[in-house]
């Protein structure tokens, strides 16, 4: 979409040579060659002929004769009582040398995961936290901000912790961040200076968390994960001293890790004087009981929680926590405050609104039965349309896996869904290692799919995965 200007002092940048002469000319010649750059867009509004004037120190006339010339000439369109415009047909921003070609998707259906609905994200709510935010906030409140976050957001979001997943939380030590990739990367940028490098991962997990543990200057080790989660025995044998991991839901194979593994974790973490990264990921969706506790609540000196609200509002808000142990928070702290100096205020101030006056809950309780309901058509169309596959893990999050027949494979059969216009997600991306897995499994994400839509993509791929 063009931009339209519609300031009452917009202005071009230009320069003129009065010592050369020719200054029509030379206005001509930067306006096309700013329209053949790309600089000035198709269907862009110029500014009025009287403030170009102004702007250049040069007369009314000489730029109502230039856009007069270059509108004879194609460049720019001009009607009578409408604004100048650059032309529909006039010259397209080229492409940076060694771009690659832009592609449109040619998905029709995408079954991505850990995609909330955004078409549901609470608009009105969000829009009254923040007018609640700005009219409330005072004056010093504007200024830099400090780089543990807001006292007002550390103080709710402690109490909500508290109270609906079961953390040991003092304001005191929350570091507010901007959400679980700056979070993650604050607290592996604070253990290295511990001398913690080797930090292990899920495996299957987000591959992301690799990419993570290097730029913070680790390396990721990864530790299998099988119906009870991650192998504590596994991770005793790598001999590192810290480890992130999903034990609410395991991103992607969807197990809960299980109480036995819990307390084998703690006592490696007391007995190797180590340290576990929880991710609190998924953990407010489950639809067939109440979510487990954190294992920070269990070990907070053991355990660092990382939040955020990018499942439960949206990705866009950019807004995540990190619960550490006390002599971790001043490490973490200062990683924040050369990071990005703080997190933006007033979306913090409205986060803290949105929590404190119930509107979030209310948010989630319709949000868990909406993605419930969901997950249930997924799971219906799958043993309608596709029997002999089954699916695995928790009723919870945003996501099911589905184990394919063993005779089949992965790549040939995400390549053959999107050549009819439906994407898979293999369970092999997931992978540090991609060659390592047992079984075919697809991560079938579902949240932000309307019903219909679910029961259309799984009929158009049925044949490709187990049906009849």
């Amino acid at each position: 979409m063009p931009v339209d200007w519609t300031a009452s002092d917009t202005r071009l940048l230009i320069s003129l040579d009065r010592s050369a002469g020719g200054l029509r000319a030379q206005l001509e010649r930067a306006l096309r060659e700013s329209i053949r750059s790309g600089r000035l867009r198709p269907g862009e509004r110029l500014p009025p002929s009287r403030q170009v004037a102004a702007h250049l120190n040069i007369s009314r006339g000489l730029v109502t004769d230039c856009y007069a010339q270059l509108c004879a000439e194609g460049y720019l369109t001009s009607r009578p009582g409408s604004p100048t415009r650059v032309a529909a047909a006039a010259g397209t921003a080229p492409a940076p040398p060694g771009a690659p070609p832009v592609e449109k998707s040619p998905l029709t259906i995408d079954f991505r995961p850990s995609v909330p609905d955004l078409s549901r994200f609470p608009r009105r709510d969000w829009s009254w936290a923040l007018a609640q935010a700005c009219r409330t906030a005072p004056s010093p409140a504007l200024d830099y901000g400090q780089p543990q976050g807001d006292p007002f957001l550390r103080e709710t979001l402690a109490g909500y912790l508290r109270r609906v997943r079961g953390a040991a939380t003092d304001p005191a030590n929350l570091i507010i961040c901007g959400g679980f990739t700056q979070g993650l990367g604050l607290v592996l940028g604070a253990l290295a200076q511990t001398g913690i490098d080797h930090i292990a991962v899920e495996e299957p997990g987000p591959t992301y968390r690799g990419i993570i543990t290097a730029r913070a200057g680790a390396r990721a080790v990864p530790v299998p994960v099988d119906e009870e989660g991650l192998d504590v025995a596994a991770l005793a044998a790598t001999g590192v001293r810290a480890v992130v991991l999903t034990p609410a839901h395991q991103s992607p194979t969807g197990v809960v890790f299980t109480a036995r593994r819990r307390h084998a974790l703690l006592e490696w973490a007391r007995t190797r004087n180590g340290l576990i990264i929880e991710d609190d990921y998924d953990a407010e969706f489950r639809y067939d009981r109440s979510p487990i506790g954190t294992m920070q609540g269990l070990a907070p000196d053991r355990v660092i929680l990382l939040g955020t609200v990018s499942k439960s509002l949206a990705p866009a808000l950019r807004l995540g926590w990190a619960l550490a142990p006390a002599h971790l928070v001043a490490a973490i702290t200062a990683q924040k405050r050369f990071d990005d100096r703080a997190t933006p205020l007033l979306d913090q101030l409205a986060l803290a609104m949105l929590i404190s006056s119930g509107r979030f809950d209310r948010h989630l309780r319709a949000m868990r039965r909406l993605y419930s309901i969901r997950r249930h058509h997924l799971v219906t169309a799958l043993g309608k349309h596709a029997p002999a596959v089954r699916v695995t893990g928790l009723a919870a999050g945003l996501h099911a896996v589905a184990r394919l027949p063993d005779q089949l494979h992965e790549t040939p059969v995400v390549a053959a869904a999107r050549a009819r216009g439906i994407g898979l997600h293999p369970m092999s991306s997931y992978r540090l290692d991609s060659h390592h897995g047992k079984q075919p499994q697809l991560v079938l994400g579902y949240g932000h799919l309307p019903e219909t839509t679910i029961k259309q993509g799984i009929t158009a791929i049925a044949d490709l995965i187990g049906g009849t």
